[in-house]
């Protein structure tokens, strides 16, 4: 059993695949601090293990995190939450503080802007797979 088994629970009869549900939890827990720049994850396979996942799905929720820049691999070093993520965050917001001046400027209230913030990111996430 590991300090993250606390942490990260993985719902079997949810709609959300178990990759994402992982991912998910993983990426709340470093942007609230919970998981500290420069911690430790536990190795793909002692994970996969522990939570009774396949290697495959806890490697593709890795991927996805490293690929957002909140977490690095070290190679057989292990993996560790990132300090770019915590820059990405940062970037985020002002991009976000600049959005908000934009959608002020032009009259659009904030519903409708939140609307247009989710197709966005709608459009740019991959589907999901059935």
């Amino acid at each position: 059993m590991t300090q993250y088994d606390a942490m990260i629970v993985i719902d079997a009869g949810s709609p959300v695949p178990p990759y994402e549900q992982l991912r998910a939890q993983f990426a709340a827990q470093i942007r609230a601090g919970t998981l500290a720049v420069g911690t430790r994850l536990p190795t793909i396979r002692h994970l996969a293990s522990d939570l009774g996942l396949a290697v495959n799905t806890v490697g593709r929720s890795y991927r996805e995190l490293e690929e957002a820049g909140l977490i690095e691999t070290r190679g057989r070093g292990g993996s560790f939450v990132s300090a770019a993520g915590e820059e990405a965050r940062e970037r985020a917001g002002r991009a976000a503080e600049d959005f908000a001046a934009v959608v002020t400027s032009l009259g659009i209230d904030t519903s409708e802007a939140l609307r247009i913030v989710r197709a966005a990111l709608a459009a740019r996430r991959p589907a999901a797979k059935p």
